[in-house]
Formats: C-alpha cells, structure tokens, sequence
C-alpha cells in the first residue's frame, strides 16, 4: 500500500474558483435511484462540490477527504459533515449509506481497500456511483492546441493512474453490478483568464512546474490566445461525464 500522495493542495483555492459546477440533473438522477434518501457519503470531496449537489436530495451527506487545503476552502452546509480521512480508511456502520459517489477521483484511491468498504457501507440495493471528465470540447482549432498541451507538454507528469481518466472510466476496476446510466455533461461559459485558472489546477501543470520553475501554459499561451479571440468574450466550455454506476446486490 502506498501512502496518500497530496497533489492538489497547492492549489486548492483555483478548485473553488475554476473547477466547473457538475449539473443539478446529475444528483436528481442519483437520487432517483438510490433506494432511500437518509444518507450519500461523497468520498473525495475536495471543496464539497457533489457534496452540495447531493445535499438538495438526501436528508445527511458525509463528505470525506484526505486534504486538509481541499476541505479548509469547503462552504459549511447544514446537512453536510465534512471530514479529513482516507476515502479507504473510512469507518462506517455496515449497511448505513444509500448512495456513495466518488466524483473525479477514484483513480487517486487504492481501490483493493475501498470498494470493500463501500459494500459494507451501502445498505441492500445501495448504489455507487463514480464519473470523472477529461478533455474540454470548446472549437476545433482550441481543442487540438489543448490536447497537444495535455499530451505533449504535460504527457509524463500526469500519474500511472490517470490512465482511467485518459479511457474515460472503461478500464476501471468497478466490482458491483451495474446500471445503465444517461449521458450528463458540465457546461460553462468562461474567459480565456478563467480557462487558464481550470487549467492551472490541474495536478500535472503544477507538477511541470515544481521540476522546471516555470509555467507550462506559457508554451502554448501565444497560440492559444490567437485561437481564442477577443479574451474577455466567454466561449462555452462543455466536459461530458464519464459515468459508472453499480448497485449493491442486483442491478
């Protein structure tokens, strides 16, 4: 086992301020399914983002998270426990939770310790839900500049496991029966300044950093900035969701 490797603190605020909200239909969906609505516990929280989303529909959520940074920037919600802890060192009472979701971040847990957690964890017919996004569709000519950013510039500083996000969840480990899902997807209208801070929070732009002291958005910002126009208009920015959902028991 290996110990938990801290990627996002440095740059837990640009979570709050960049990272797109996920879409209110998305927790209804979840919700709907869910055989009760008593407690969702969302594993990587981060800043509470699911976790807001699913306090509309459930009466507790438990919103866990091994970054003390990620938490600190979490907005307090009546109906939301925040707590600092491995999503795989969560103690829970067995069959207490109706829904765990994990929302672009299970690739970051050791899923051999987890998912045996979350089946004690869920009640009977429980549901798990994981989803995660990867490239922004925006325009033709922005997409081919950021994915030869994403790739070439940043390549080998993205973890062996970002591989999952790279296949978009289909070779992922998931041990419970599963359930067709809907497609979802984030849309967000930005400017090219807020574009950059989303791209600025990614771990692997600050891990380009920290080896070479300098910011690897500067390689392609001349080119991006041409292909983008006029930096203050907001161009929309859509990330589908790559979803997976399993239930306790059968589908």
């Amino acid at each position: 086992m290996t110990g938990f490797q801290d990627y996002f603190s440095k740059q837990a605020g640009d979570y709050v301020r960049f990272r797109p909200e996920y879409p209110a239909a998305l927790f209804e969906y979840l919700a709907s399914i869910a055989p009760a609505r008593r407690l969702a516990w969302d594993c990587g929280t981060g800043n509470g983002q699911a976790a807001r989303g699913l306090a509309s529909h459930f009466e507790r959520v438990l919103a866990t998270d091994a970054s003390p940074d990620q938490l600190g920037h979490a907005a307090p919600h009546a109906r939301i426990e925040y707590r600092l802890a491995r999503a795989e060192d969560v103690a829970l009472p067995e069959a207490s939770v109706d829904l765990v979701t994990v929302a672009t971040a299970v690739h970051w847990f050791d899923m051999e310790r987890f998912y045996p957690g979350v089946r004690r964890a869920l009640v009977d017919r429980g549901v798990l839900a994981v989803w995660t996004y990867h490239m922004s569709v925006i325009d033709p000519a922005i997409d081919r500049i950021l994915d030869g950013y994403y790739h070439r510039v940043l390549g080998r500083y993205w973890p062996d496991s970002f591989r999952h996000v790279v296949a978009h969840y289909g070779t992922l480990p998931f041990p419970f029966p599963e359930i067709p899902a809907p497609a979802f997807e984030v849309r967000s209208g930005l400017t090219l300044d807020r574009f950059a801070g989303f791209l600025n929070s990614w771990s692997a732009t600050q891990r380009y950093r920290d080896e070479h002291g300098e910011h690897p958005l500067d390689l392609i910002w001349p080119e991006l900035t041409d292909a983008w126009g006029d930096a203050a208009r907001e161009r929309t920015v859509c990330w589908p969701l790559y979803l997976r959902v399993g239930r306790k028991g059968t589908p």
